[in-house]
């Protein structure tokens, strides 16, 4: 690597909505116009002084793509030995589906059992090296756990609010390492309603929420960097993810951007699906009716608790994603969630997350249709370990 290339090319933060430029190197959530601000590098910097090679040769996690994350500095790495996944072939279950080329991202292997460990790496390693020593945030359960692990690791202070009918395992998780958990009896946007109460009479907390600080995303990020060079920097045909805040599809958009730059990779990007539950989809309901953001969902009820999120932020990049890649927005019953957990586990062995389950029943639904074909390769996202949701599976 050239000595001109530094730890990270972190160039400065820009609004996607309004355009306007933001400097890195401050505390900062959301732009003057409300929206979420998004990381930009000097890619430039980095085509010139990395090359696919050295990657490889680097340690199998998330910080071998140091170059293209925020933290400026080694020294302020916070990690558990996050990411570098295992990219799973599914063949039996893929023949079941008319999929033969299914493929499965495995975010159960990871720190805290979810993919949300990713996120709260590099936005706790960032926030701590511009100088935030609290965070505080609502949860539907696995990124506070994720975030206050990570707090936990990097000596940092968390306060985290969930939904009273959140994961067990998450609130234990919260707990035990010390953060501040408070229940609440609602949704999601509830608990953040309760948070921003909070800060107001608070000091010194930064509000990590969903797409409110500017790095969560450049962790999620990293899965499409991994499965990038997974498949030897080729591209799937497909890659679903199941959409509640939306920030994991929005990154592997992002990183699939970024390696086009590089010129790492060519062809077409793969079709984003953006998977949600018939019993919280309003992105679904707004690629429908091609809107460009969508509409808070009422009674929002799923078995897939991760995506229960009645209205996102960052709506309207997940839809400009799905559009700008052929992709598209699919909703799935609950009872085909579970029984796509459970053939999962049947046929391949692997207890994956209802969330993740939801993919897999998006996958059969639009093979169905014909919208994926035999031979395309799909890359599915399981978001996390089956372990975490016991109930799931009945004795």
């Amino acid at each position: 690597m050239s000595e001109a290339v530094r730890f990270s090319s972190l160039s400065h933060l820009d609004c996607p909505k309004c355009g306007l430029r933001h400097d890195a190197d401050q505390v900062i959530g959301l732009c003057t116009c409300g929206s979420p601000l998004l990381a930009r590098y000097d890619l430039d910097e980095v085509r010139a002084g990395l090359s696919k090679e050295e990657v490889a040769s680097r340690p199998a996690d998330l910080w071998r793509y140091h170059e293209l994350l925020p933290v400026r500095a080694a020294e302020n790495v916070i990690s558990l030995g996050e990411g570098m996944t295992p990219l799973l072939a599914l063949p039996a279950y893929g023949r079941e589906l008319g999929v033969e080329r299914l493929l499965m991202k495995d975010e159960g292997l990871i720190p805290t059992g979810t993919f949300k460990a990713r996120g709260a790496a590099v936005g706790v390693s960032r926030a701590r090296e511009v100088g935030v020593r609290k965070i505080a945030m609502p949860t539907n359960g696995n990124a506070g756990s994720a975030w206050a692990t990570y707090a936990a690791r990097a000596g940092m202070a968390a306060l985290i609010a969930m939904p009273v009918a959140a994961p067990e395992i998450c609130r234990r998780e919260v707990t035990v390492v010390g953060a501040e958990l408070k229940l609440i009896d609602g949704l999601i946007g509830d608990a953040g309603a309760w948070v921003r109460s909070e800060l107001a009479v608070r000091d010194g907390y930064q509000d990590v929420s969903t797409l409110k600080e500017p790095y969560r995303i450049e962790g999620k990020k990293t899965m499409g960097l991994e499965i990038a060079e997974q498949l030897g920097w080729r591209l799937p045909d497909v890659i679903l993810y199941p959409t509640g805040g939306g920030v994991g599809l929005i990154g592997i958009w992002k990183a699939l951007a970024e390696l086009a730059s590089l010129g790492w990779v060519e062809g077409p990007m793969p079709r984003l699906v953006a998977v949600q539950a018939t019993g919280c989809a309003p992105i679904v309901k707004a690629w429908e009716e091609g809107l460009p953001e969508s509409d808070a969902w009422p009674d929002a009820k799923t078995v897939a608790f991760g995506i229960t999120v009645p209205k996102a932020l960052g709506d309207f990049l997940v839809l400009q994603a799905i559009a700008e890649t052929d992709g598209c927005a699919v909703a799935v019953d609950d009872e085909d969630i579970l029984a796509a957990q459970r053939r999962v586990a049947e046929l391949e062995g692997a207890f994956i997350c209802p969330e993740g389950a939801a993919n897999f029943a998006a996958v059969q639904q639009l093979r169905a249709a014909g919208w994926i074909a035999a031979d395309d390769q799909v890359v599915a996202l399981n978001t996390g370990t089956g372990l975490k949701y016991p109930e799931t599976v009945p004795l």
